[in-house]
C-alpha cells in the first residue's frame, strides 16, 4: 500500500522560482511565492512526457497561475533524449523519471502527487484559465470529469471535429486523454489506476470510470493540438478515433 507522504505533514509549501524572460518563453519574469494548501484543497496536475521539448514550455506556462495558487505541476518523463527535462526544470513542483508509457507514467505521478485531486493532462494541451475552481466546482456533483476541446489548427474542418468530439463524449461518456481526465484521488485508487496497457489507456480507464457514473464537463474547454489529425489526415483519423471509442461501449 502506498504510503501518504502528507500524513506527516498536514500542509504543503510550493514556491515559484524566479525566471526571467527566455527565448523559449518570451514571458515576463516570473514572481516568487509561497503558498500553503491542504491536499484535500490542492490540485496535483501530472503530465507525462517523451520529447516533448517543442510543446512542452507553452503548456508549462499556462500552469504557474495555478502554481501560484498553491497548486502542484508533476512532469514524469519517459526517457527524453531532448531538452524536456531541462526546459521544464523550473516550471514544475516535481519532475519524476521513469519508464516509457503513458499509463505506468501517469499513475507513477499520482503515486508521487501530494493532492487529493488528480488531472491528467497532455503536455501539448492547454488548459483554460482558472482551471482549478472549475474542476473542484465540477466535482461537488460527479466523481470524475473531463474537458470539451478546442483544436488548436485553423482549418474549417477542425471546428467540426472538436465539436464531433465533445458530442461524444457528452453522448457516450468516454472521453480521450487529450480531453483532462480529473477525478479525486480515491476513486483512481478504488479503479486501480490506468491499466498499464501501451495504447488506449484511456478508452480503458473510462470503462473503469463509467462504472462510478457518468462524466462532468466543466463548462470552459482546454485547447489541444490538432499536429497529429493534420499529419495522418483529419478524416481518417477522426473515423479511426470514433470507431475505437463507439466499439468499446460494447464492453462498458
Amino acid at each position: 500500500m502506498r504510503l501518504r507522504r502528507y500524513k506527516t505533514r498536514s500542509v504543503l509549501k510550493l514556491r515559484v522560482l524566479p525566471r526571467r524572460s527566455t527565448q523559449e518563453t518570451g514571458s515576463e519574469q516570473l514572481l516568487s511565492t509561497s503558498v500553503y494548501l491542504d491536499p484535500e484543497q490542492q490540485l496535483s496536475v501530472i503530465i507525462p512526457a517523451l520529447n516533448e521539448s517543442a510543446r512542452i514550455v507553452p503548456t508549462l506556462l499556462t500552469l504557474q497561475p495555478l502554481r501560484a495558487e498553491g497548486h502542484e505541476v508533476i512532469l514524469v518523463d519517459g526517457g527524453s533524449n531532448d531538452d524536456t527535462v531541462e526546459l521544464a526544470r523550473e516550471l514544475v513542483d516535481q519532475i519524476i523519471e521513469g519508464p516509457p508509457g503513458r499509463a505506468r507514467q501517469m499513475n507513477l505521478g499520482a503515486q508521487h502527487a501530494w493532492g487529493e485531486t488528480l488531472l491528467f493532462l497532455h503536455a501539448d494541451s492547454l488548459l483554460p484559465d482558472h482551471a482549478a475552481q472549475l474542476i473542484f466546482s465540477a466535482l461537488e456533483n460527479r466523481e470524475w470529469g473531463c474537458f470539451e476541446v478546442r483544436l488548436s489548427g485553423h482549418q474549417r474542418l477542425l471546428r467540426l471535429v472538436e465539436r464531433a468530439m465533445s458530442w461524444r463524449s457528452r453522448l457516450t461518456g468516454i472521453a480521450t486523454g487529450k480531453q483532462g481526465l480529473f477525478m479525486r484521488r480515491a476513486l483512481f485508487e478504488q479503479v486501480g489506476g490506468y491499466p498499464d496497457i501501451p495504447l488506449q489507456e484511456d478508452i480503458a480507464m473510462n470503462k473503469c470510470l463509467r462504472q462510478r457514473g457518468r462524466p462532468v464537463f466543466p463548462h470552459r474547454p482546454l485547447i489541444t493540438s490538432s499536429r497529429k489529425l493534420e499529419q495522418q489526415g483529419i478524416v481518417f483519423t477522426t473515423l479511426k478515433q470514433w470507431c475505437l471509442r463507439l466499439g468499446s461501449l460494447g464492453h462498458l
